[in-house]
């Protein structure tokens, strides 16, 4: 048994690694500048280069199709070829060493797009599979150490040639094949699931949290350990190879659990805790014990060939009715077709006649989505004002906040406990910095305005994109989590587009305005904006539009704290 254990930690590891290698879409900005002269297009034509290759997320569903006909592992493989040509052809483009249209390029941005997508895929299903007792722990984990991609092929591009931008292509072409190669042992090797007993549970809890503890400090060690020179560069990028191959030790642990048990854990008090607020168990108690609460009060019984929404607003009326009658504006929009309990499952015709998936959808797209869009312009930002040499720390600053943030989203379940609160609420207070930071790098475009509102946005987008799954099952059930929460991303690829087309019109529109000293013409017809008026109205726009996505989710956290608040209830006493 200990044997099958270690070979599930190894594939958590593994997990980690295709994580932390594949999150290729976030070094965009590295070399966009460079794409943009080499084909010679308009900064709006570059928007939507960046928009291909987020409109790979809209095509998640094909991995899980794949998924039915082919085997894990060369899922896997498949996504490694589609990075290698997507990526490997856009570097042999800007090598001149083949000459391809417009729209082939746009292609090959969707294809290397679609491979992430296809990676994440793996790594929820591996996840899922070999941890059904923590799932959520272990998505959190993996999913963190996507955010921290950008700054691994920072390190590695600086170490191998830092006067190079193209070389990020290569890198994002053969990287993630490596990765694959490395991780496919673990992946055959993959042991049978069997239930475990409560104190294995406790014990996987634990190791989590060893984990999450490692995983700060390789985010610190990528934040702080930086270096331009190249020999210098290299060894900080064994160090954090170092740290992601650190976890291989948790084998050991396992193999050491005995001693542990008997030595120094039967000294804490874990009974009791819960890290995951959703679990399947606690949401078929909640449904029984509703189904009481439904007996006594006698409104509408549940049923489940589609009554489940006449039952939501039966009791939602009843609950309402006990309140004061004088409701204004307000109480009638959070008390309208309310959630009354987590975990209902939502097919996709319910999910989109819900209200509160709408403000949901809404606090994305102004959220998150803006800030990945941010993150897409980077380059661009810098070079126009006049930081270009700086474009490589935002790039790593950006994704080692991203990080952070996405660590940050498991908060709520270690400390849940102590202070419980709806995973919403944290939802909202999640998207305060992000209109706070386009108004500072709008009011001063400086170095440090610019590092500050990057890490704010990072820290900010990366927190939302690692809660959203565990919102989604919570709100919307778990069983539909997958088909939901691929109609929830269709926002990334339209607020890509209508983001960075926004950015892009007024960019253009600055840089052939004639100002002086605002353009430049580059030799190969490819018009440079200069100064803080190319991005300064993006900046107000981007901020007023996060401002809406903070109320979204503000009304959204109202609406849905009873719900949260009766399943705790509920939990406690069961």
């Amino acid at each position: 048994m200990t044997g099958y254990e270690s070979r599930k930690w190894m594939i958590l590891v593994a997990t980690i690694w295709i994580q932390a290698f594949t999150g290729t879409n976030f070094d965009f900005s590295a070399y966009s500048s460079e794409l943009k002269a080499v084909l010679g297009i308009s900064q709006v034509q570059l928007n939507y280069l960046a928009t291909a290759s987020d409109l790979g997320k809209a095509l998640g569903w094909s991995s899980g199709l794949a998924l039915m006909y082919m085997p894990l592992w060369s899922v896997m493989f498949v996504a490694a070829f589609m990075g290698l040509f997507g990526y490997g052809i856009q570097w042999l483009i800007i090598l001149d060493f083949v000459s391809l249209p417009y729209f082939v390029v746009f292609f090959l941005c969707l294809l290397a797009g679609s491979s992430i997508t296809w990676f994440n895929t793996v790594c929820f299903v591996l996840c899922i599979k070999n941890f059904p007792s923590n799932r959520p722990l272990a998505l959190a984990l993996t999913v963190s150490f996507n955010g921290v991609s950008a700054a691994l092929y920072n390190l590695a591009a600086i170490s191998l040639n830092p006067s190079s931008t193209h070389i990020y292509l290569l890198l994002n072409a053969f990287i993630p094949l490596l990765t694959s190669i490395v991780s496919l042992i673990p992946i055959l090797r993959q042991p049978p699931v069997d239930p475990l007993p409560s104190d294995s549970i406790k014990h996987e809890q634990l190791i989590f949290v060893l984990l999450n503890f490692l995983a700060i400090i390789t985010g610190f060690y990528l934040l702080f350990v930086h270096s331009n020179d190249l020999s210098t560069a290299r060894v900080i990028f064994g160090g954090a190879i170092l740290l992601l191959v650190l976890p291989l030790g948790i084998p050991g642990i396992i193999y050491a659990r005995d001693w542990f048990q008997r030595k120094v854990f039967s000294s804490f008090t874990l009974q009791g805790s819960g890290f995951l607020l959703v679990d399947d168990d606690d949401l078929e108690f909640h449904r029984e014990f509703l189904s009481r609460e439904n007996s006594q009060i006698s409104v509408t019984s549940y049923g489940v060939n589609g009554d489940g929404p006449t039952l939501t607003l039966s009791l939602t009326r009843f609950i309402g009715s006990s309140g004061d009658g004088d409701e204004g504006c307000c109480g009638k929009m959070i008390g309208e077709d309310q959630l009354f309990m987590l975990g209902e499952e939502h097919k996709a015709e319910m999910l989109v006649k819900r209200v509160d998936f709408w403000l949901y959808y809404f606090a994305y797209f102004c959220g998150g989505t803006i800030g990945l869009v941010y993150s897409n312009n980077l380059g661009q930002i810098a070079q126009s004002l006049g930081h270009t040499s700086m474009t490589s720390t935002l790039i790593t600053l950006y994704s080692s906040f991203s990080f952070f943030g996405r660590l940050l989203s498991a908060a709520p379940d270690f400390i849940r406990l102590k202070f419980y609160f709806a995973r919403t609420g944290w939802l909202a207070i999640a998207l305060v910095p992000t209109p706070i930071a386009f108004f500072l790098v709008a009011a001063s475009g400086n170095e440090a305005a610019l590092q500050a509102g990057t890490a704010l946005i990072g820290l900010s987008s990366g927190f939302i994109f690692a809660a959203a799954v565990s919102i989604t099952s919570e709100l919307f059930g778990p069983n539909s989590v997958g088909v939901n929460h691929n109609i929830l991303i269709t926002n990334i690829p339209i607020g890509s587009l209508v983001y960075g087309f926004l950015a892009a019109l007024i960019y253009d529109n600055n840089a052939a305005a004639g100002f002086a000293t605002l353009s430049i013409q580059m030799v190969n017809d490819s018009v440079v904006c200069m100064g803080r008026k190319c991005y300064f109205s993006t900046f107000i726009w981007w901020g007023c539009l996060a401002i809406l996505g903070l109320v979204c989710s503000v009304l959204l956290f109202l609406r849905t704290r009873p719900a949260y608040e009766r399943f705790e209830q509920n939990r406690r006493i069961s």
